[in-house]
């Protein structure tokens, strides 16, 4: 004799499943019936904390009835207001709930359910590697191309300064001259970035925006970036994410982040982490760079930012091939090439739009 409860809906009986882990939080499964467009029946599990036991029911009972269709704001106001006033969810919150219900009826998308390349480094102008996110990222938005990593390389000296930053605020148009400095502006927010060659590492993230369906921004940077902190940790940098897009160790920031979501459902997630930076030249360059350092006690800038050669202690190539490897064992990637279309495609763009002085000083 069992004294097992009496059975509720058999795992055959529900049509749909989905599952989302909190970043530093627990696991959120959903599974679903679906019936003539609408939630018939609902089964929130996993290994987070609800109390008292009998909100697990509100739960359910909160995504019952509502349309297949509705939206990310529609499921998390169900489940705020379904929930009895005195209910205390640990580890988890109405957000991801909502994010796995949206995964379970194909909304949501996990990094599973793409097939994913990587376009390894390939030494081109910093006007094509900028142009690229943009035309990559229209690309896996149209299904042209799969969601794609890539790695980029260039020779030249550069800043590359976020979307909505000031040109003349930023950039010290006499030193760049100076320094022979090509001056240009991404089509993500953020900060500049300077940028020679092998003095830092970057990589743009073209994907689905459906990737990060739900989450706020705040919450998918460290969410695209988990790999990376894998990676880091490989060649022994214990890295971390500071609110909003920065990554650091205990030694202080390495790098940072930036995104665009395009209207076309395209995700572009860009980072550059520093490798080993001249920062007497960066400073020379970077207005704002100075004012950064002025509260830091730091008498001379003539020094090198160099936190992932020092602390790793290998080359740049190395650090990139485990990168590389890292994505490859985690989301089953292949690598691939850039072909000649596309990069057609790109230095067209980077003549037409990211080379124009309009564009690059739209923000003067």
């Amino acid at each position: 004799m069992t004294n097992l409860p009496p059975a509720g809906p058999a795992p055959d009986d529900y049509t749909h499943h989905g599952e989302y882990k909190v970043v530093d939080g627990k696991l959120v499964v959903v599974d679903l019936r679906v019936e003539e467009g609408r939630v018939a029946t609902a089964n929130v599990n996993g290994d987070f904390f609800l109390e008292p036991d009998e909100a697990l029911a509100d739960l359910n009972a909160a995504l019952t009835g509502l349309p297949a269709d509705a939206s990310h704001g529609t499921l998390v106001e169900a489940v705020v207001q379904g929930l009895r006033p005195e209910a205390s969810m640990i580890g988890f919150d109405a957000a991801a709930v909502a994010t796995a219900a949206r995964r379970a009826l194909g909304h949501a998308s996990t990094w599973a359910d793409h097939e994913w390349e990587i376009l390894p480094p390939q030494d081109l102008p910093i006007a094509t590697n900028v142009a690229l996110d943009e035309v990559l990222t229209r690309q896996v938005a149209a299904g042209e191309r799969k969601p794609t990593l890539r790695l980029w390389d260039w020779s030249e000296r550069a800043v590359v300064i976020g979307s909505f930053q000031s040109l003349r605020n930023e950039v010290d148009a006499e030193a760049a001259a100076e320094h022979d400095v090509t001056v240009m502006r991404r089509i993500s927010g953020g900060g500049a970035m300077f940028m020679e060659s092998g003095n830092c590492i970057t990589y743009s993230l073209y994907a689905p925006v459906s990737l990060v369906d739900g989450l706020s921004f705040a919450d998918s940077y460290p969410f695209l970036d988990g790999w990376v902190m894998e990676a880091l940790a490989a060649v022994g940098i214990r890295a971390h994410y500071k609110p909003l897009n920065d990554i650091a160790t205990k030694q202080g920031k390495i790098g940072g982040a930036a995104q665009k979501r395009l209207a076309n459902g395209g995700l572009l997630h860009h980072v550059t982490m520093s490798y080993d930076i001249d920062a007497d030249k960066m400073m020379q360059v970077l207005r704002i760079g100075r004012e950064k350092i002025s509260d830091k006690g730091i008498a001379s800038a003539r020094k090198r930012v160099d936190p992932l050669k020092r602390q790793a202690g290998r080359s740049r190539e190395e650090i990139l091939e485990t990168m590389m490897q890292v994505f490859e064992t985690r989301y089953g990637a292949r690598r691939a090439r850039l072909d000649d279309e596309t990069l057609g495609r790109a230095e067209a763009l980077a003549e037409e739009k990211f080379l124009a002085p309009e564009w690059i000083g739209r923000v003067p």
